[in-house]
């Protein structure tokens, strides 16, 4: 079994999502070891949610979930790349396929994306 270090950053560790056929980068999450072994049990992305405290298996809420089909691990054992394919083609809770859908141009912050949906359709605030 894998042996991810967890301990380095207190528990949590960088997860990059990238587009397994295209290679764009999709967003940036974190895991802990209990997001890490259920993503590995259940093929599809699962994160920790610094803001919620819990587990976050990508898309609960929107639909648009991150099948697994690649996990790449850095030199030291503390960042991952899960190639995922993206189902419902947008990975940002702010409706774009990446959450980079800004780029900096002149000083300022210009959307170089389409947004695929409008967020306040698809989350309900509780």
């Amino acid at each position: 079994m894998i042996e991810l270090d967890f301990k380095k950053s207190g528990g949590l560790i960088p997860a990059i999502a990238q587009d397994w056929k295209t290679n764009k980068v999709l967003m940036l999450a974190y895991i802990n070891e209990e997001s890490w072994n259920e993503t590995l049990k259940s093929g599809k992305a699962t994160y920790w949610s610094r803001s919620r405290n819990k587990l976050w298996k990508k898309g609960e809420e929107s639909g648009n979930t991150q099948l697994v089909k690649e996990i790449l691990v850095d030199c030291d054992l503390d960042t991952v790349i899960f190639k995922v394919d993206q189902i419902g083609g947008a990975a940002c809770h702010e409706g774009y396929q990446s959450c980079f859908f800004r780029k900096l141009e002149n000083g300022e912050l210009a959307v170089i994306e389409e947004r695929i949906f409008d967020p306040k359709s698809v989350y309900k605030k509780k």
